[in-house]
């Protein structure tokens, strides 16, 4: 049985996943997937979001497992794909509860120690950031703001902003939430040693908000695999959603073909070697 968990970034929420879900389940043959909300965000709308990724693991972790594979009478640790802010969550989970994490693909996130201010969050972006908070409450602009920032796709721009639109009218956050959101992926700082899970890292060449070398700075320090989209933009699942699944299901092909090259390397039970 596998069980995946998707996380979204700051202030999304599991129905801006669009197509992903979907590509993911037939890629990777998943059981269940799992799309719980940070604080703050969709179905959590109400909710106090809290002001560090730590709370925010405790938030999801209890989610999961009241609906995930732990919960269902096995022991088989979850897999996770996120995506910016939800990579740092996913991060801290692993680091914090490793016995619980299978596996971790992470999307255009960036963290401390590894990458600096100006390249988690591109000075460029920063005007149209500011924007989109001018207009947090109207609904339209503050979304085509969003597109603007995170989408390179435009294909489907205006069904892409009906709903959008929709999704921020039916569950708000507020201006307050976004600002702890905020502040917590500014200073969240990872552990300097991996995850003890296998990591794949997935990042776009033309992301506008968040600078591409910090996927590149975060593989060449945990010495994991990364893979870099030729022209998405930020927000990579919308953009390309089958690129995304074809990578995760390469890697896990490429995971499953080395263990079993391991095991059949390994001596077997009662072997010696001799001099």
């Amino acid at each position: 049985m596998s069980t995946w968990i998707l996380l979204r970034g700051l202030t999304r929420e599991a129905r801006h996943w669009g197509r992903l879900p979907d590509a993911l389940r037939e890629a990777t043959g998943a059981s269940r997937l799992l799309l719980p909300d940070l604080p703050g965000n969709g179905a959590l709308a109400h909710s106090r979001a809290p002001a560090t990724v730590a709370a925010m693991v405790e938030s999801v972790r209890i989610a999961a497992l009241q609906g995930g594979a732990l919960n269902h009478g096995t022991s088989e640790p979850f897999n996770i794909l996120a995506m910016s802010l939800g990579g740092m969550v996913a991060t801290a989970w692993a680091q914090r509860y490793p016995e619980e994490i299978a596996r971790l693909v992470l999307i255009n996130t960036s963290m401390r120690p590894f990458s600096r201010v100006y390249e988690r969050l591109r000075p460029s972006a920063w005007p149209g950031l500011l924007r989109v908070a001018s207009h947090w409450h109207d609904a339209a602009r503050a979304e085509r703001g969003i597109h603007r920032l995170t989408c390179n796709d435009t294909g489907t721009l205006e069904a892409d902003l009906d709903s959008w639109s929709t999704i921020r009218r039916s569950a708000p956050v507020n201006r307050g939430n976004a600002w702890r959101q905020l502040w917590a992926a500014a200073r969240f700082t990872a552990g300097a040693a991996k995850p003890a899970c296998p990591l794949l890292l997935l990042s776009s060449r033309d992301d506008r908000l968040v600078n591409p070398v910090c996927s590149a700075k975060l593989a060449a320090a945990w010495g994991v695999p990364h893979r870099v989209h030729a022209w998405a933009g930020h927000d990579l699942p919308h953009d390309d959603p089958a690129w995304v699944a074809q990578q995760v299901r390469a890697w896990l092909a490429q995971e499953s073909a080395a263990s079993a090259g391991s095991a059949l390397c390994a001596p077997s039970a009662g072997s010696a070697t001799g001099r």
